[in-house]
């Protein structure tokens, strides 16, 4: 066979094996995470809900809801093309329930409450959190950086993971 025939089973394999796994998570069940902002400002409390519906029994080692921010550079190459690279900088992650055994056709509604950070915070300054605004603070100075935050609820399972994320916006221009 040709190159270009290998070429296309090799992207078709892929393309298959993403169809299989994203059939595979929503085969077992959803999360549905509901927010009633998306905007926050340091030292706020991010509430919302989520509803976790599962389809087939779920072996789960934990449910967590996360807060991260990456920061994002993109940088033009000197063939014109922009390249972005992504760092994490910031994750708070609380555990909402521990290992737990969910039966086929469950529908759980759960609230949760997470704080943005505020580098501000003489306390802050001090922990990994602190560290990792600082760290932040310092991106958003150079040009063509950005953080980018994002919310997520995941519940750590055997086999696959069911994930629900949005993407949140933290203002720390006046810091």
């Amino acid at each position: 066979m040709d190159g270009a025939v290998w070429i296309l089973i090799v992207i078709a394999v892929v393309v298959l094996a993403f169809v299989g796994y994203g059939m595979a998570r929503r085969a077992r069940g959803s999360i549905e995470l509901s927010l009633p902002k998306t905007a926050f400002e340091p030292g706020e409390t991010i509430r919302g809900s989520f509803v976790l519906h599962t389809k087939k029994p779920i072996e789960a080692k934990r449910l967590v809801v996360s807060l991260t921010a990456s920061e994002v550079t993109k940088t033009r190459q000197q063939d014109g093309k922009t390249r972005s690279r992504s760092t994490q900088v910031f994750r708070d992650e609380r555990t909402l329930e521990g290992e737990k055994v969910y039966p086929p056709d469950t529908r759980e509604t759960h609230e949760f409450e997470i704080e943005v950070p505020n580098p501000e915070r003489p306390e802050a300054l001090d922990s990994p959190i602190g560290a990792g605004m600082s760290t932040a603070l310092r991106a958003l100075s150079r040009s063509r950086t950005h953080l980018r935050w994002r919310l997520e609820v995941r519940l750590v399972a055997k086999g696959i993971d069911l994930v629900s994320a949005k993407q949140v916006s933290v203002n720390l221009q006046h810091l």
